[in-house]
């Protein structure tokens, strides 16, 4: 019984020979984030994050959430900018309204 589990064994893994299975590459980023105009919705949920043998790659994941707070942190910025700007006109109008 050992004996034919040792020959099919043999079998199956190749039974000695010296060819050895070549390593299979790394799976990339496929659907990189736009680098020529902001992200929008439609790019996140379109993002899929390439598999490593133990999850995700951390290297890909932290480029990403890197990318995307940098462009939150501007599209931030941008709105209180605007913000503020609103809030000034609106203020220079009702300072104008009172005078007349």
């Amino acid at each position: 019984m050992v004996v034919v589990v040792a020959a099919v064994t043999l079998a199956v893994v190749g039974g000695g020979d010296s060819e050895v299975l070549p390593d299979v590459a790394p799976e990339e980023l496929v659907d990189p984030l736009p680098a020529t105009r902001p992200v929008d919705r439609a790019d996140v949920e379109a993002l899929r994050l390439p598999v490593a043998v133990r999850g995700y790659r951390m290297a890909d994941v932290d480029d990403v959430l890197v990318r995307l707070g940098a462009e939150l942190a501007e599209r931030d910025a941008r709105i209180s900018e605007l913000e503020e700007a609103l809030a000034g006109s609106a203020a220079a109008g009702g300072e104008e309204d009172g005078r007349a």
